[in-house]
């Protein structure tokens, strides 16, 4: 079962609930030289950068990255790392890099800028390509550098069920009704669950956030920096925070877009997502009926939303044609309209969706709820959710089962409509998950980390803005700087609104950390 609000497009867990640093995500922060504990060699190792390949199955198929706009080509290359951080002298697995050198002059480069978008189980080195042209400014004077964390992609990914499998599986009913389809849903979450222990085993109990940040300590080492630059999008926001928690010291000049609550259970999580997404639909409703010209999806923004409601509550009991062979559920469809609320640009094609569904063809809205859960225009799925659920899973401590739940539908149904159902039951995920999780929430306390720019969007529906707040007084007096945004879609940057940029250049190119409680709309 997808969920939208873990998919930030764009990594948390560890197995061992023992008393050491390095496998929870709370209690403890390092200040020691080196992030590879004991393996100097590790450190020292240089990297081989060639020519980047086609991306793997599991990083979603598709060409080669498309040179730069300048010609300039990526580059790849793969860092070793350990297979468990507790033991930096055993076993190693790879994580795939890949850059694009410094455009501007070799004594105005000030390093490596290490991104991270997201998911938790997005690809980085498919997606840095995709947007490298909305970075060029930033590439003036550093190496854009961007990684698949451990788990993902092509760094040792977790692995689960196969194409065919998937199809099935996103077909299911997420919304059950009765006792019959919970125990159905309940059923495949085990099934699925124990498919990834048993093609994965191995790696599962060493996908912590804990895991990815050491591994970026170490990505930092090998690139030759002194401090870790880094840009985080979405999930990339915890990952940062739990990073500045381990090690203060090594943080450089750093950006949090679209943040993640780091205070907040699963449950709080997901309670606010399914607000946020709402919010997100009622700002889509208005904007569709404030045109000029007619909606054509409901005569008032209220309209709007009771059709979508109708559709989704017929579809649960009569799907319609989708992309053949397969037809487009209720479950396809929520994820289909969540899919195109993460960015206003998004909104358009949602309207046209939304149009054919009403006629009673759902291609639009399930090829939104293909991308949602990773599934190319050729049946493949790359290995977002497999990740994303051995990643949440493994960090996550509470375990939720159909009872509870149950008992908090009518919350969830208050906080949305159309989302609550879905969002309440994506808990049921981690049933019986092999791994136990770490903790209730990340500790991303960092006291004398330098300044942290946080920039939160007030229509954002996956990563609410309240996160950002609450980011800025976790990490602690003189560490978060607060920026708001008051703008529609997931993420602030992105949005080309030049104030948000300039901060963001500022800070980054020439060390400007903007005043706090900066507002740009």
């Amino acid at each position: 079962m997808p969920n939208p609000s873990r998919l930030r497009a764009a990594a948390l867990a560890s197995a061992a609930s023992v008393v050491m640093c390095t496998t929870l995500l709370s209690g403890c922060s390092d200040d020691s030289g080196s992030g590879t504990e004991g393996n100097d060699d590790l450190a020292a190792q240089k990297l081989d950068w060639k020519d980047c390949p086609a991306p793997s199955e599991a990083e979603g198929g598709g060409a080669a990255p498309s040179p730069l706009p300048d010609g300039d080509e990526w580059q790849c290359a793969t860092m070793k790392a350990p297979l468990d951080w507790d033991d930096p002298q055993g076993d190693t697995i790879g994580l795939a890099l890949i850059r694009a050198e410094s455009s501007g002059p070799a004594d105005r480069r000030i390093g490596s800028l290490v991104f991270n978008f997201g998911g938790p189980g997005g690809s980085g080195v498919t997606t840095l390509p995709a947007f490298g042209q909305d970075y060029a400014k930033l590439r003036t004077r550093y190496d854009l550098v961007s990684f698949d964390p451990r788990g993902v992609g092509r760094s040792a990914p977790v692995e689960c069920l196969d194409d065919k499998q998937l199809d099935t599986y996103f077909q299911q009913d997420a919304t059950p009704d009765d006792a019959a389809e919970r125990r159905e849903l309940v059923d495949n979450t085990e099934d699925f669950n124990a498919a990834c222990e048993k093609h994965s085993k191995r790696v599962l109990p060493h996908v912590a956030t804990t895991d990815a940040a050491r591994d970026m300590d170490l990505m930092r080492q090998v690139l030759g920096d002194e401090k870790l630059h880094y840009f985080g999008i979405s999930y990339g926001t915890e990952l940062g925070g739990v990073y500045a928690h381990l090690f203060p010291k090594h943080v450089g000049r750093a950006v949090f877009d679209a943040v993640v609550d780091p205070t907040e259970t699963p449950e709080q999580g997901s309670l606010g997502q399914a607000e946020g997404f709402q919010l997100a639909l009622d700002n889509f409703a208005e904007d569709c009926v404030s045109k000029t010209e007619e909606c054509p999806v409901g005569d008032s923004a209220q309209d709007v939303k009771d059709r979508i409601a109708r559709l989704l509550k017929d579809l649960d009991s009569r799907p319609i044609p989708g992309i053949f062979p397969r037809e487009l559920t209720q479950t396809a469809a929520t994820g289909g309209i969540a899919q195109s609320l993460y960015s206003k640009d998004f909104w358009e094609y949602l309207t046209e969706g939304l149009v054919q569904a009403y006629d009673g063809d759902g291609t639009i809205l399930m090829a939104l709820s293909d991308s949602l859960n990773g599934r190319n225009e050729n049946g493949q799925y790359s290995n977002i959710t497999a990740a994303n659920v051995a990643i949440n899973c493994a960090d996550d401590k509470p375990r939720y089962d159909p009872a509870y739940v149950e008992s908090k539908l009518p919350e969830f149904r208050k906080a949305s409509p159309v989302f609550g159902d879905y969002l309440a039951w994506s808990m049921l995920s981690c049933t019986d998950w092999p791994v136990p999780g770490a903790a209730d929430h990340p500790d991303v306390s960092a006291p004398g980390a330098a300044p942290i720019l946080v920039i939160g969007n007030t229509g954002d529906p996956a990563t609410p803005y309240e996160g950002a707040g609450r980011m800025v007084e976790a990490l602690g007096k003189g560490v978060g700087v607060e920026l708001t945004y008051r703008g529609q879609g997931h993420g602030a940057y992105d949005s080309k609104n030049k104030c948000v940029q300039d901060a963001v250049h500022g800070y980054l190119l020439d060390g400007e950390v903007p005043a706090a409680g900066t507002v740009c709309s």
